[in-house]
């Protein structure tokens, strides 16, 4: 008979941080669930992939930012939930596997998988040609970026030049999409973008709330979790754009990739991985199936 899992309230599992891009038209709400409870049976084929030292171990190090509601973030107890959490712990279940979350920041958890120090990254990862020179990426969600401004502030992100713009330190759009339009603004002949970076997402929302931007840019569910968070503070910005793939990070080459891969594809076959999404409001991301490395091969 095989082992069954349901995903705990996840106070009891250890912490660690991270952060991304997505794609949906229905954000989370303030009422959001700590856990979809949704049951997971382990997968004997996907655990028979695990390295020897992962499996002998019996925990998966999971490396996470937990500032990127609702994807990742922590609740009252100070404990990461989120749906991005609810699948790494899902796919560790799938394993046979107890997760461990280890906090980081964003920008350190690629070193971190890259140099051993946890197996995975589960934090929202955007995968880019530039990161799988460091790390492989199996990809399990598609995303979106989605700006917002205050409420009755109307805002192009086609046309931002000279505004200033929040963002999230170490996310794609911190590192490549306001750069880019910032970089055509000026060969345009037009004032540069002014980015602001911020630590933590809620900082990058207060500031667009406050007055200090103009307006943040985020992946799509994030940016609508904001905006319901903050009442009728904030508004959307233009419409999503730019989807790409999230994927949880694995050591460039390593055996783990194949068994992250069959977890979570299992996940989606058993209807699991749908169940979560749905309970956190995000399905309009899902896929159907679970690649690596899709940037480049995509």
């Amino acid at each position: 008979m095989r082992a069954k899992y349901v995903l705990p309230s996840l106070a009891a599992v250890a912490a660690l941080m991270l952060t991304g891009c997505v794609d949906n038209s229905t954000p989370a709400t303030s009422g959001s669930p700590e856990s979809s409870a949704a049951v997971i049976t382990k997968d004997d084929a996907a655990a028979a992939l695990l390295p020897a030292e992962v499996a002998d171990r019996g925990t998966l190090i999971i490396g996470t930012e937990p500032t990127y509601a609702p994807n990742e973030f922590k609740n009252e107890a100070g404990d990461p939930i989120g749906w991005d959490i609810e699948l790494a712990s899902g796919l560790a279940a799938k394993l046979g596997l107890t997760p461990t979350f280890q906090v980081a920041k964003f920008d350190n958890i690629i070193p971190s998988v890259a140099g051993g120090k946890a197996d995975i990254g589960a934090s929202s990862f955007t995968d880019t040609v530039e990161r799988e020179q460091q790390v492989d990426f199996v990809n399990y969600y598609n995303a979106g970026i989605q700006w917002a401004s205050a409420t009755g502030v109307d805002v192009d992100p086609d046309n931002a030049c000279g505004l200033k713009v929040a963002v999230q330190t170490a996310t794609y759009e911190d590192t490549d999409e306001v750069p880019a339009k910032s970089d055509a603004c000026v060969a345009a002949g037009k004032p540069a973008i002014d980015k602001l970076k911020f630590d933590t997402q809620a900082d990058v929302a207060n500031a667009v709330v406050l007055g200090q931007a103009d307006a943040l840019s985020a992946d799509s569910p994030v940016t609508l979790y904001a905006i319901a968070q903050t009442g009728d503070k904030l508004q959307p910005a233009g419409d999503t754009f730019d989807e790409a793939p999230y994927g949880m990070v694995v050591a460039r080459g390593s055996e783990l990739t194949a068994a992250v891969q069959a977890a979570l594809q299992s996940m989606v076959d058993d209807g699991s991985y749908t169940a979560i999404l749905d309970a956190w409001g995000v399905t309009d991301g899902g896929v159907d199936e679970i690649t690596i490395n899709a940037a480049a091969n995509g």
